[in-house]
């Protein structure tokens, strides 16, 4: 189909947009001593002479590829480093030792590369440069089960991988997930950077989250928290999750609030001051790259938001209600028009199935076409992540129109009865229309893309 082709190409334009090994080459320099850092407007220069020792550390699906930028730029100036990243998404690195780990849900390989990272970070002194590689997925790929023994607090790996699930299926938006990870955590929400003081760092920072908030990006490893103890409990209340978190998770948070556990370093903190924060990559890019690539194919494009949020279902509903405003009005733009949106999701599981907020996103898609199918018979629809695994899967998204509808149809397939089961995978993959990229090797949240023509 000639509009999937097209829904391909432009998602594929925005991933290239957002290499974050072109986008490190693009932007930092090496000059003699001089490493110079040009980002939008952003301009920062370091005296390499100044330090004794450059180390690189990071967490996040991109940050491998990052690290291979780094050696690139640097080459022997590297003294050692170490990076752990999602199973898959390993790059042939030399001076950076790279550690996969297990993602979303926190794995033994994870646990032992955060620990490695806090002993390698305590030998840094004022004569030490650290160059931080930070995205999309770090919070999960670096857990340190925080540890106090004062109060008798000692949070293990499987504490964190159920409270991981919990939060994955209560539904909980990733600021909310974080909130609670950084307060159950060694290193996040700025403890890195407590470990590593008195060092100067480099972060580079791939965004993964709604507004690009830095202290929740792989949960704040290079930034102040805002958030605290009381913060993370009342998440805890609101999704009515007591009873599931495990004991020890509500232990620390009760105790955290009471005072009798340190908080989290906040913006302001003697050691935020040596960090600086460099944000590298958007959805916001992502989203024009795309739109770009669409206008190049003749359609009339409108670039509908970058902070699309909520249940994926409902909005899928709100997506479907632009497409057909445009298909009956040309309310938003002219036809033949592509819409695009970004943003992140979320998912409220309804049953033991498999999916992501992406095709779950696409599947309900397809419900609210076929209440209106003979409206909708020129609307195409993608929705995908932009690192190229929808939740536990290994399928980046999925496509929609009326045409996969009736592949449903002569399959014999139910569109309520997978969508009730939260099996939106299979769904897809039984009529062929799941879009698998493979790891992209990048993470700056979904793109959402209508086609109406």
């Amino acid at each position: 189909m000639r509009q999937f082709d097209h829904l391909r190409e432009i998602f594929q334009a925005a991933l290239t947009r957002i290499d974050p090994f072109q986008m490190m080459i693009d932007h930092v320099r090496l000059d003699g001593d001089i490493l110079s850092v040009s980002f939008d407007d952003e301009r920062h220069e370091v005296d390499l002479a100044a330090y004794d020792q450059v180390l690189v550390l990071g967490a996040g699906k991109a940050s491998a590829r990052m690290g291979r930028a780094v050696e690139d730029i640097l080459g022997e100036r590297v003294t050692r480093g170490l990076i752990s990243v999602k199973y898959g998404h390993a790059e042939p690195l030399t001076r950076i030792t790279v550690v996969e780990s297990g993602h979303p849900t926190p794995d033994e390989n994870g646990e032992g590369a955060a620990r490695s990272m806090a002993e390698m970070v305590r030998t840094a002194d004022e004569k030490t440069l650290i160059l931080n590689l930070v995205s999309g997925g770090g919070s999960a790929l670096l857990p340190c089960p925080l540890v106090h023994e004062g109060e008798g607090l000692r949070l293990t790996l499987a504490d964190k991988q159920n409270m991981t699930r919990c939060l994955l299926a209560c539904g909980a938006d990733i600021g909310e997930i974080n909130c609670i990870r950084k307060h159950i955590s060694g290193v996040k929400g700025g403890r890195l950077l407590e470990l590593m003081a008195p060092a100067r760092s480099l972060n580079f920072i791939l965004s993964d989250v709604v507004g690009d908030r830095l202290d929740t990006i792989a949960s704040g490893l290079t930034s102040g928290d805002e958030t605290t103890f009381a913060d993370a409990l009342a998440i805890i209340e609101k999704y009515r999750i007591a009873d599931q978190a495990p004991p020890e998770v509500m232990k620390a948070l009760s105790l955290g609030a009471q005072g009798r556990i340190r908080e989290t370093p906040k913006p302001g903190d003697p050691a935020t001051t040596l960090a600086t924060n460099i944000l590298i990559g958007t959805n916001q890019a992502a989203l024009l790259a795309a739109c770009e690539k669409a206008r190049s194919f003749g359609y009339n494009t409108a670039a509908l938001t970058c902070a699309l949020t909520g249940e994926s279902r409902e909005a899928a509903k709100f997506l479907f209600g632009i497409a057909r405003d445009v298909r009956k009005s040309e309310m938003l733009v002219k036809k033949p028009a592509c819409v695009i949106a970004g943003g992140e999701t979320v998912v409220t599981l309804t049953g033991t199935g498999k999916g992501g907020r992406n095709q779950e996103m696409a599947l309900a898609f397809l419900i609210e076409l076929a209440k209106d199918e003979a409206r909708g018979a020129d609307i195409s629809f993608l929705s995908a992540s932009t690192d190229g695994t929808d939740g536990p899967t290994d399928a980046a998204g999925a496509f929609a129109s009326t045409q996969v509808l009736d592949l449903a149809r002569q399959a014999g397939l139910s569109l309520e009865s997978y969508l009730r089961n939260s099996d939106s995978y299979h769904f897809f993959e039984k009529i062929g229309h799941l879009l698998k990229t493979g790891p992209t090797m990048t993470n700056v949240c979904d793109l959402h893309m209508l086609l109406i023509v």
